[in-house]
């Protein structure tokens, strides 16, 4: 969550060996000696300034792309990089049309601007859409710079145009056996006017797209350069810690011992906050130990202008009145017609699904630094996943125009949807006010306490199925009904009449060939503050469907794997995939069996269709005193077209360690409206012991491209689900699957 809206159009494919149309031009600009080059679209418009000018108060470059005078590349990211990999794909793209070997870039994420507004006329991080969102655009950037480096050096040299080619780095001209270096050409190239049309390279012509290409951050990360939120310091800056209302909602009403914690080491000042109290200090450690200690009493909130929790609000009472509420719901799926298809069959299945709120326990906490400066202006670092969504929220905090508001976003210590706009989930606002009441720069830091208490949460989720089996023992018919509420339509708004995406994803839309089908949303609003969590909708509803779609197999006597393949006969491309997870995986074999170690085991298939990208997993498993053991994952994945193999196998073991830490673990527990977990000891994660071997296997079938970040999670529940199923004979309907008990299996 990597996630946010993810309702896209698929990524055009791209013509290869053909000219490619600019029809809207930006401006280059020579800074400092470097091109920069700005490509516009979606009507906004790119500026090239050079460096005086914008020194001057001319309008700010916007451009993605600098060539310095020394050969080095800077490349100005629409996305922000958070362990996905982005920042190396993108140079890999831009790399390839460019002609520059990505080694040479150094990635930054953009300041907030129009030119950067790429998905869908907006920006984000999220999805798993970032590169498939930008890869015409990247591609063009670099083929336009390569054009106008080879049109500044025929100028130089006084030779056809035609005669010039490139190499990594610089531009040859062949007969003459005379080579330059791009650097050298920048400051003549940038004088050029973006070329109305460029000519792509044909995919059999790649260097550097679809290799294995390392990682451009891995160094600084693996020797602790690279700079965090939390890592941040300006000039004259204090520290600040908070402490939470306990239950959202309340407000702080008065202090037992405020002159005792003024007192205290390094303290400056004691703050009330919209829900929550601050304490600035010098240090932060000094910050945090202050707020803890003070005694505050609590009051409920007099404004209802934002969401409070229920004081008899539960996870079990959410749950049971989840299951309490009835039907039909808004549709979401129609094919046929189930009811009919559910009252004449020979079978008819019935089950419940359930799924417990998850935080996205990260380990990077919450921070933001604010500033502000003599002319009214805000400089504002936090680590976030849309910048412009930030500069509009912060302006209206501060009371200032965005564009008033510098958003500076540093690398994140991880996504999974954290990092997005939640109402009282974020501490930028908090820091805002302290820093404007102090009158100097604030760094605020949320413990790791206070970030489990206001984490935006993955929605409880709940599932009611039926399926009809015919008189062979195949799915006639299949109704499900999720009730509750999705994120896409809390924080994008909900249509009238129309199913929250968020909410039925992983269950409608699914591929196999059941020829009677009602999906429907029964929407309850959840009054958790709810988020983003990797994979979103699908890391609960695949589980739901896949999990279910074995009972039924169980119930018409057919083995799961082959019951999915017959049912995927008219969708080669699905089938083509689990045909491949099951060659990985040395051919399927469900189980039990009796291992080479003499353990008992068994395995679960399960399929999964997310963010564009196809993905089909088998889990092995066994069970000794009780607990579940994961000896191996085997994913095949199909995200149609690829930039980096190695990116992908790191995003499908990470997608597997969390996709499985939610099935085997993870749950937010609810009481009297406070969240019972307050750190990792009461919300535990996937041990480093417990991670299985993980196998990819990497299916292009060229289909136009889909995520990456995210789809490797949802099949990871339901394929260890049903392996567990098969071990046992217990079906598992609800997770995590620690609060279940099973027999030892030797």
């Amino acid at each position: 969550m990597n996630s946010m809206n993810h309702d896209f159009p698929p990524v055009a494919d791209l013509p290869e060996g053909r000219p490619v149309n600019l029809s809207r031009r930006g401006f280059l600009g020579a800074s400092f000696g470097a091109l920069v080059l700005g490509v516009t679209l979606h009507g906004t418009k790119a500026l090239g300034q050079n460096g005086a000018a914008a020194v001057k108060g001319a309008p700010r470059v916007s451009a993605f792309l600098e060539i310095r005078a020394d050969s080095t590349v800077l490349l100005r990211s629409p996305f922000v990089e958070g362990g996905q990999g982005v920042s190396t794909a993108l140079a890999q793209i831009v790399g390839e049309e460019l002609d520059a070997d990505p080694v040479r870039f150094t990635v930054e994420c953009a300041p907030p601007g129009a030119d950067y507004l790429l998905v869908n006329g907006n920006r984000f991080t999220g999805g798993s859409y970032s590169v498939r969102s930008s890869y015409e655009v990247m591609r063009r950037v670099g083929a336009s710079a390569r054009q106008m480096l080879l049109q500044a050096a025929a100028a130089r040299l006084r030779v056809p145009l035609a005669s010039l080619s490139t190499e990594p780095g610089r531009v040859r001209h062949t007969a003459s056996n005379r080579t330059i270096e791009y650097g050298a050409l920048a400051a003549e190239a940038a004088k050029l006017p973006v070329p109305e049309n460029v000519t792509l390279r044909a995919d059999k012509d790649f260097r550097w797209i679809g290799k294995p290409v390392a990682r451009l951050d891995v160094r600084d990360k693996s020797t602790g350069k690279s700079t965090y939120g939390i890592d941040l310091k300006v000039d004259g800056m204090m520290q600040a810690a908070v402490q939470h209302a306990p239950r959202l909602g309340l407000e702080p009403a008065t202090f037992a011992n405020e002159a005792e914690v003024k007192a205290m080491p390094g303290v400056h000042s004691i703050h009330r906050l919209p829900g929550a109290v601050a304490v600035v200090a010098e240090r932060w450690w000094h910050a945090r130990r202050a707020v803890e200690t003070l005694q505050v009493t609590w009051k409920e909130a007099t404004s209802s202008t934002q969401r409070s929790m229920p004081a008899d609000f539960s996870s079990e009472g959410r749950k049971a009145l989840l299951a309490a509420t009835p039907g039909p719901g808004i549709s979401a799926e129609t094919a046929g017609d189930a009811s009919a298809a559910l009252g004449s069959a020979a079978r008819v299945v019935s089950a419940t699904y359930d799924a417990p709120y998850l935080a996205h326990g990260q380990l990077e906490p919450p921070s933001a630094l604010a500033r502000w400066n003599d002319d009214g202006t805000l400089d504002l670092w936090l680590p976030n996943q849309a910048p412009e969504m930030f500069q509009t929220a912060a302006a209206k905090v501060a009371g200032i125009a965005p564009e008033k508001v510098k958003i500076h976003s540093p690398v994140l210590g991880g996504f999974f949807g954290r990092h997005f706009l939640y109402e009282t989930a974020n501490p930028f606002p908090q820091a805002i006010l302290l820093s404007k009441a102090i009158g100097r720069p604030v760094k605020l830091i949320w413990s790791r306490e206070e970030e489990f208490l206001r984490d935006a949460l993955r929605p409880m989720g709940f599932v009611r199925f039926r399926g009809a089996l015919d008189a062979n023992g195949l799915p006639a018919a299949l109704e499900a009904e999720a009730v509750g509420e999705g994120p896409v339509g809390r924080w994008f708004g909900r249509k009238p009449d129309t199913a929250d995406r968020s909410a039925v994803e992983g269950i409608a839309g699914k591929p196999y060939a059941i020829p009677n089908r009602r999906i429907a949303q029964v929407v309850v609003d959840d009054p958790a503050v709810l988020g983003f969590w990797r994979s979103v909708g699908h890391s609960m509803n695949d589980f739901f469907y896949e999990t279910f779609f074995d009972e039924l197999a169980d119930a018409g006597q057919q083995d799961p794997y082959q019951m999915r393949l017959r049912l995927l006969a008219e969708k080669p491309r699905h089938k083509r995939l689990l045909e491949a997870v099951g060659e990985l995986s040395g051919g399927w074999k469900r189980g039990p069996f009796t291992a080479t170690d003499g353990s008992k085991r068994a395995r679960g298939v399960a399929m999964a269709s997310p963010f564009g990208s196809e993905v089909a997993t088998i889990a092995e498993v066994s069970l000794k005193n009780g607990a579940i053991t994961v000896h191996d994952v085997w994913v095949a994945i199909d995200p149609g077209r690829i930039v980096n193999p190695a990116i992908i196998e790191a995003q499908v073991n990470s997608a597997v360690a969390l996709g499985l830490s939610s099935a085997l673990l993870e749950q937010v527990v609810y009481d009297k409206g406070v969240p019972q977990a307050r750190n990792f000891d009461g919300y535990p994660i996937l041990p480093p012991e417990r991670m299985p071997r993980v196998h990819v296997r990497i299916v292009e079938s060229g289909a136009p491209m889909g995520g990456i970040g995210e789809p490797g999670l949802p099949g990871v529940p339901p394929a260890v689900a049903n392996a567990i199923a098969a071990l046992t004979g217990q079906r598992v309907r609800n997770l995590p699957l620690s609060k279940l008990k099973f027999g030892d299996m030797g």
